[in-house]
């Protein structure tokens, strides 16, 4: 069962990208490294509530 999540930059706080998880692998929140228009370099974002 997968569920779409939004993940929100940690430094600039911008919400761009849109990813899908399964909640039962995965429980804990979601960090990935992608690109941040804003910051011009790859930085964390962290899933959303």
């Amino acid at each position: 069962m997968r569920q779409n999540i939004v993940v929100e930059c940690v430094e600039t706080g911008e919400r761009l990208y849109l990813t899908s998880k399964n909640k039962r692998n995965t429980p804990d929140r979601l960090e990935l490294k992608k690109y941040s228009p804003k910051l011009r370099r790859k930085a964390i974002f962290r899933e959303t509530k």
